[in-house]
Order: C-alpha cells, then structure tokens, then sequence
C-alpha cells in the first residue's frame, strides 16, 4: 500500500491473514495454509469451506486455486424478482462450482427472450447440460416435443418443479400436495374455518397440485375452502385476496411469499389486520420474509437439498451414467411466524 492510501476497517488489504480466513472457515490455521499452498491432505468439504471464507472476506483467491472450468452449464429460470428463484441459482451455481463446472444463467421477463430462443443460445454456446426451473415442462399446455428434440442433440437436462410424464429426464420437486394440506391443518388448529387459496393458473402443475392439496384437506375437515386463480406477482396475491376477504375467509395460502406481500397489503387496505383479523400463509421462504412486516409464516422449499439432487442428476447424465428419468420429491416444512394467529372470535348474536 503506496504511503497516504486509506482503506476502510471492513475492507481486507494486503496478503490473506491466516487467523481471519481459519476463524471464518472454523477450521485451523494449519489447514488454511494448506489449502493456500494447493497441498494434499484436506477433504473436499473442508476446502470448500476455506475457499468461501477467502471470498466472504473479500480476498482474492491465489492463481493456484483458481480451477479451469470442466464445462459450461445452462441454467434457464423464469426470472429474478422473486427471491426464490435467485435463491436456487445461487445453490446450483456453489453445487456445480464444486464439481468445476461454470454456469450461465438465462432468464425469462415477461416479454423478453423465451425459454425456447434461450435453449438455442446455450446449446450454440456448447453447454454441457441444462438446468430447467419452472419452466415450460411444467405447463401442461406445453408441447414436449421440444424437450425430446433437446435429448436428440446430445443435450442433458434436469427439470425442477413440475413433472409431466412425457418429457424423459430426472425431475426433482417439492410436494405441493403437502404443502397447501400442512397448511390447511396448521390453520385449522387455530380455529379458522373459512380459508381461502391464491395461487396461479391452473395449466401449471404446481398449481394443480397445490389445489388438490388444498381441496382434499380443507374438505377433510369440514371447512370451506374458497379458490381464486391469479397471477404470481405481489398484485396478483392482493386481487386474490380482496376476493376472497369479500367472500369471508379469515385466512388466506398463498401459492408463492410474493404473493403473500399482495395478501398482507389487501387485508391493510381493508382496514385490518395481520394476523388479528386475517391470517396468511405463504411458500417459499427465501431469505427475505423472516424480516417482513410480520414475519411470514410459509412452507419452506428445502432449496439445497432439491438444488444438489438436481445438479448431481443432471452430472451423472452428463457423464454418461443412467438415471432414472423419474420426480424426485421433497417435503416442504412449516415454518410459523407472525402472520398467522387464532381465528377472530365471530361476532356474537346478541
């Protein structure tokens, strides 16, 4: 550092501190200057876990660390202002960084490029495999005819979230099912019995099976279920939500956390509350909604697990090993927060 240079606290200058990168990878001094050096003796994980220390601290990494790619990766996602979708892009770019492999990420925003053109451009690009997230293999209204075209060109792929039967390729995604039936239970218990469904378009599987979900449990149980279809935005979850306030629920699932911030902002436009007088279920749980006003109750996506089983199918495929070209299926998990509470009581009579 030339004489009269001034760097903030936060900001790391000058060679690596041993003891900064050892005590933010919690491991030993000893075993950073071995990954450091490029020397044997460390478990994969373990070198991980210094290599992202080195990154979180802002140091750069040295030349000897830095790995030629094994290939390139097509990862092609609706788009990026719903947390949940960055959230998966970023597990599957650490998975597949792990492996050496490098991603590229395409995106689709409502009248930008289509997953069809942005296929074309990957392929051209010569990736090795494609990683789909929500996309058109999960629209029944989709020819799948492209994904069989796709296979013909050598092109490995994995889909996550959404099956359809005819398209061959391992899929992975989380039980929708289950999901809108843990909160219908979860609701229940707090003594609602007119709950309302926001979720999208009913050609989307996962819509389809949110909505089955839903119906079985909420019909299960003797309560009124109330449905509107919407689109998946903040916007839609607020014009679902003012329906079905004005049809009487007291509690509102939402198909997406995005869609659940339209719910909240329904309920306050109405003059109430959240969870007083109207409680909200959302899904998802990216980073984000432990921190709104309340705090989000919502099914949480096990994004990491479904990430890596998505990436190590999608490398077995690429290495020429067979998988199963079937619907892996995780469980999402209920996470309660602030936006649900005890159905108001009903007016009484006299």
């Amino acid at each position: 550092m030339t004489e009269g240079t001034t760097t903030t606290a936060n900001t790391p200058a000058g060679p690596a501190r041993l003891a900064d990168i050892a005590q933010q990878a919690q491991v030993s001094e000893a075993t950073v200057s071995r990954v450091l050096n490029g020397k044997p003796g460390v478990a994969a994980a373990t070198r991980q876990r210094v290599l992202a220390a080195l990154d979180v601290l802002g140091y750069e990494r040295p030349l000897r660390l830095r790995q030629r790619s094994a290939g390139l990766i097509g990862l092609v996602i609706p788009e990026l202002t719903n947390p949940i979708f960055p959230a998966f892009a970023q597990v599957i770019e650490q998975e597949l960084a792990a492996h050496g492999y490098t991603p590229v990420l395409g995106t689709q925003p409502p009248g930008g490029t289509t997953e069809d053109e942005l296929v074309e451009q990957l392929v051209e690009r010569g990736v090795t495999g494609i990683v789909f997230m929500s996309g058109l293999h999960a629209d029944t209204t989709a020819d799948p005819a492209r994904y069989a075209r796709l296979t013909g060109r050598g092109v490995p792929f994995v889909c996550i979230n959404g099956f359809n039967p005819r398209i061959r390729a391992p899929f992975v995604s989380p039980d929708d099912a289950a999901a809108t039936r843990i909160a219908v239970r979860h609701l229940h218990a707090l003594g609602h019995r007119r709950i309302g469904l926001a979720v999208g378009p009913t050609r989307f599987v996962p819509v389809q099976r949110k909505l089955d979900g839903f119906v079985t449990e909420t019909a299960a149980r003797g309560l009124q279920g109330i449905v509107h279809h919407t689109l998946f935005s903040v916007e839609g979850g607020q014009a679902a939500a003012a329906s079905l306030l004005g049809a009487g629920c007291t509690a509102v699932v939402c198909g997406s956390d995005m869609m659940a911030l339209g719910a909240i902002r329904a309920v306050r436009q109405r003059g109430l509350r959240v969870p007083e007088d109207v409680s909200v279920v959302g899904y998802d749980d990216s980073d984000l909604f432990a921190f709104t006003d309340p705090p989000l109750t919502t099914l949480r996506q096990p994004v990491r697990a479904m990430a890596s089983a998505a990436v190590s199918s999608l490398l077995e495929e690429v290495g020429g090993n067979h998988v199963q070209h079937t619907e892996f299926v995780f469980q999402p998990e209920l996470v309660v927060r602030g936006s649900t509470a005890a159905a108001p009581a009903a007016p009484s009579d006299g």
